[in-house]
């Protein structure tokens, strides 16, 4: 049984997830979203499809979004997905079905897995290692079912009662409308050009190297923000950083760092 993986991920939590189920189903082919964002249209022939992803706030990554619309799904007869989050509940699912109606197909499963946050803003602690371990835990024994679930092309939408983040619903279903608008307006404004490196930052390149959007790019050894190049807000900078220097103004200078224990810079540079 040949399997297709579309995933995104920032600082790894998705593409644990991803590779941990290559792992239970080993005719499983894992492609990064990232590689094929350049493309008009992409074309798969694999009967059954994935997609496994990060929830931004309550929503799906627009670059996930604006993928799976493009995506040629005529051969296809299975689609799951699967999405990371800390918590909140999210509108994901409903936004993906409402993308595949269009195509004349629909979500036979999906999933969401609550795993250690990496936004590291506000009053942001880094997870520690039993934290960590815990999630973890609650993560294998999920894909240990999800795995006989897709294998089985069985259907699974189950209600989700694992949100331990409380996010009143109306916001919820307001924020897939609102995020394509504020984005773009709050960086023509300004607010969004506050990332920066501060004086710990030692001109590595690193994070020029993981921006999966390629909107950061090294001048005289010092990262800059292009601003003709939209951020996908991954915040793989931030998290990568081998010296936290990549700060965002404001929220992010006193707080640690969290990127996936099991997911290097260079695992997430190779999705371009």
């Amino acid at each position: 049984m040949s399997i297709e993986i579309y995933y995104f991920s920032g600082t790894g939590n998705s593409l644990h997830v991803a590779k941990e189920l290559q792992k239970r189903i080993p005719e499983t082919k894992l492609i990064p979203i990232v590689s094929l964002l350049d493309n008009d249209v992409v074309i798969t022939k694999s009967e059954t499809v994935g997609f496994v992803f990060p929830i931004y706030f309550t929503a799906i990554p627009i670059p996930v979004k604006n993928f799976i619309k493009k995506l040629d799904l005529k051969s296809t007869k299975y689609i799951f997905a699967i999405a990371t989050r800390i918590g909140t509940p999210h509108s994901a699912f409903t936004d993906i079905e409402k993308i595949l109606k269009k195509k004349g197909k629909s979500l036979g499963s999906h999933f969401a897995l609550n795993m250690a946050s990496n936004d590291p803003k506000y009053d942001y602690k880094v997870p520690t290692k039993k934290e960590i371990k815990k999630l973890e835990s609650v993560v294998h024994n999920r894909l240990d079912f999800i795995q006989k679930i897709i294998i089985n092309k069985e259907e699974n939408r189950e209600k989700d009662i694992n949100i331990t983040v409380p996010v009143p619903s109306l916001l919820v279903k307001l924020v897939p409308f609102i995020m394509p608008l504020t984005i773009p307006f709050a960086e023509f404004i300004g607010l969004k050009s506050h990332y920066y490196a501060d004086s710990k930052c030692t001109g590595c390149g690193t994070c020029e190297k993981v921006c999966l959007s390629k909107k950061i790019k090294m001048i005289n050894k010092k990262p800059v923000w292009q601003k003709n190049v939209k951020c996908f807000h991954c915040y793989a900078c931030l998290n990568y950083c081998p010296k936290q220097a990549v700060q965002i103004k404001s929220f992010t200078e006193k707080n640690g760092r969290y990127p996936h224990p099991y997911a290097t810079a260079d695992d997430i540079v190779r999705q371009k």
